[in-house]
């Protein structure tokens, strides 16, 4: 039926669009007719419009189908008409009809005393654009200056475009702000207080009154609110003095907010050393895939050759048959904040383990942007006391800066010098990026290791495999598009190959699932990723990217290309707590169905829910109220999360530990909190199917 009357459903459509239209200017002339001091003519203009329209809606609302396309066509040549009449007969705003204008809202009479200030007023304003301009250059010069103090230089041109990019966000921020917020708060109090300043002009410019300092006090604040109403209506005269005028106000709004972004707390949202971070998203996210195929292939043509299967193993201490050992894994770790260094005490005690062998960055080292100059302080310092070798894959925001600074810092030096010329030449070799800038990220990375004594610099990719007789971890790079290059592919194939009969562990960048929902299901490439898992019996699949802890027992059909035809579960992680600020969207936006009937995440909606009402401060509980009531709507509660973190106690990072039991046929993943092993108590959970007597009490396997 809709189909069949869809001629009739847009032809209504159209004739109330039309009929809106002209009913808005019924509305604005009757209004405009009704002003008590405006002069006849212009009262009798409005009137006109006002019957016209009127008429002219009626007519369309009215209107037989029969003649509906030549009264609309009509009606609409009608109404262009007579936009382009009136603007035709409009005065050009300028200095002096800004002038008038100001009278004329205040009532002054021309030649009065006001009305001179006012035109002396305007003349200064017109005659001082050339320092405006100045005044916004050196402006901006100090933004800039502030930026490249608090992002640091590297003397590359990321390291000034990063702050230049900062600058044009708040050259973007300023307009905004002035055009939605400041201008219109600013005309709608000038407005409302025309009359007001109106009587205070005549008071205090009664010679009755003298000159006290009452009447110098007030003129003084009437010249200055004249003189903001002026700048106003000059802002109209052209689109330069408007984008001008909007800079000068809101420049330094937006510093402020940029500064005060902490204070805040949702730093990735107004903080516009952030928004660069999002460029250089962009600019990643499509050369990603060409980054890692041509590092990876540039590596193997400078070592030996070896089986496909066998390539970019990692060599541990583990020695003996049938070893019991254990290795760490932690997510997004690098803000170099208290959240960070808040889980270092309990991370440190079980590195210190005798059959803790090795330990896994799952993603995101450094933020923002992965740069050498921030690894000091945001992944040697807080690993320091670390003896053990530390492996990693890169997360998003470790490709920002081309690699640079995770080949530097993970790879062997041989193969990180091939792997960044190899970068250079897949860019066309446009890149600040020399053979010198090369050595001189090797040679920092290796001071730096040496320094902390943290043992990096052992892998020759930004992934991995590591294989015992009968355990395999694979480490899986998706870049920033949840992807991976066809070099990669044919590695992680034929070495899942090689492992068939053993458990399978992958550790990747993105989680298959994550708060609640799959992720992969908008995303063939991911989607073929998670079926090649299926396919070759992987356990477990771990990630980092979403900054909480997450886990789904998800059954699996039996796959035809099974290795053993047995597995019939695979057990999915999210481990991305490692330091990054939490994501209190997953607690707070849990969705009524969630992919697996088998589930849980850390920390609980409870311990969020008290963080947030234990550190919000009172001017943020309105946003709260609605976020907890009505989950953000239009945004998400994730969205709004960010609003509520905090950077302080109580905190919920954790990281797992992973136990490869030979001896007892097992494989144990242990959670940890910064105060120990997690509890059950400390969990969301789903009901566990078949368990009995649960104790909460019980360390959380």
């Amino acid at each position: 039926m809709l189909l069949m009357n869809a001629p009739f459903f847009a032809t209504r459509a159209i004739r109330l669009l039309i009929a809106g239209w002209f009913g808005i200017d019924v509305v604005r002339n009757l209004a405009s007719s009704l002003v008590p001091r405006a002069v006849w003519n212009a009262r009798r203009t409005a009137l006109l419009a006002f019957f016209g329209n009127f008429a002219a809606m009626l007519v369309i609302l009215l209107l037989q189908e029969s003649w509906i396309n030549w009264g609309l066509a009509a009606a609409t040549a009608t109404r262009i008409f007579l936009s382009a009449w009136n603007a035709n007969r409009s005065p050009l705003m300028s200095a002096d009809f800004s002038a008038e204008s100001v009278d004329a809202d205040f009532g002054f009479s021309p030649g009065s005393e006001v009305s001179s200030i006012v035109r002396s007023i305007t003349s200064e304003e017109c005659s001082r654009s050339a320092i405006d301009r100045s005044w916004i250059f050196s402006f901006l010069l100090t933004l800039f200056a502030i930026h490249l103090g608090r992002m640091g230089l590297d003397r590359t041109s990321l390291g000034l475009m990063s702050p230049a990019f900062a600058v044009l966000g708040d050259m973007f921020a300023a307009p905004v702000l002035s055009f939605l917020v400041l201008m219109p708060i600013l005309a709608t109090t000038n407005r409302l207080t025309r009359g007001i300043e109106s009587s205070g002009w005549h008071w205090s410019l009664d010679p009755a009154r003298g000159r006290s300092w009452i009447s110098r006090a007030l003129r003084t604040l009437l010249i200055i609110r004249l003189r903001l109403a002026i700048r106003l209506r000059l802002a109209r005269c052209s689109l330069s003095l408007a984008v001008s005028r909007a800079l000068q106000m809101g420049l330094p709004v937006a510093a402020v907010i940029a500064a005060t972004a902490p204070i805040w707390g949702m730093s990735w949202y107004f903080d516009t050393e952030n928004w660069a971070a999002g460029i250089w998203n962009s600019w990643a996210a499509q050369r990603t895939d060409a980054w890692r195929s041509a590092m990876v292939e540039s590596v193997l043509e400078n070592t030996p050759p070896s089986p496909v299967e066998q390539r970019f193993s990692v060599n541990p201490p583990i020695s003996g048959l049938g070893q019991d050992f254990a290795f760490l894994v932690i997510g997004d770790t690098g803000e170099g904040d208290a959240s960070q260094h808040v889980l270092r005490s309990e991370f440190l005690n079980t590195v210190r383990k005798d059959d803790v062998r090795f330990i896994v960055i799952s993603s995101d080292v450094v933020y923002p942007t992965g740069a050498m100059r921030d690894y000091q302080n945001k992944f040697w310092l807080p690993f320091m006391g670390t003896e053990k070798p530390v492996y990693a894959i890169p997360g998003n925001h470790d490709w920002y800066d081309a690699l640079e600074g995770f080949v530097a810092a993970f790879f062997e030096p041989a193969a990180a010098r091939a792997a960044m010329r190899a970068r250079v030449d897949a860019d066309n070799k446009i890149s600040s990026t020399t053979d010198s800038r090369i050595e001189e990220l090797i040679a920092e990375a290796t001071r730096l290791r040496a320094e902390y004594r943290v043992p990096t610099q052992q892998q020759q990719a930004p992934y991995f495999q590591f294989q015992t007789e009968s355990f395999a971890l694979f480490a899986v790079n998706t870049g920033v598009t949840r992807r991976v290059d066809d070099t990669q592919r044919k590695w992680l194939e034929a070495a899942l190959e090689s492992a068939r009969g053993k458990t399978k562990m992958v550790i990747l960048g993105h989680p298959f699932l994550a708060g609640g929902l799959d992720t992969s299901a908008d995303n063939p490439d991911f989607m073929e990723l998670r079926t090649l898992f299926q396919q070759h019996s992987v356990s477990v699949v771990m990630a980092g990217d979403t900054h909480d802890l997450e886990y789904y027992r998800e059954p699996l059909a039996k796959q035809p290309a099974s290795d053993t035809g047995s597995l019939s579960v695979m057990h999915h992680f999210v481990n991305g707590g490692g330091g990054a600020y939490l994501s209190f969207g997953t607690a707070l936006d849990w969705p009524a169905l969630p992919v697996t009937k088998e589930w849980a995440f850390y920390p609980r909606r409870s311990q969020v829910e008290s963080k947030i009402e234990a550190t919000t401060p009172a001017w943020k509980r309105p946003a709260w109220l609605w976020t907890r009531k009505f989950g953000g709507w239009p945004f998400s509660a994730e969205w709004l999360s960010a609003a509520f973190d905090a950077n302080a106690a109580p905190f919920y990072q954790s990281f797992i530990e992973v136990r490869v039991e030979v001896s007892q046929h097992r494989l144990r993943l242990i959670p940890h909190g910064i105060h120990g092993p997690l509890r059950y108590r400390d969990m969301q959970l789903a009901e566990p199917s078949g368990t009995v007597g649960f104790d909460p009490e019980s360390p959380v396997e």
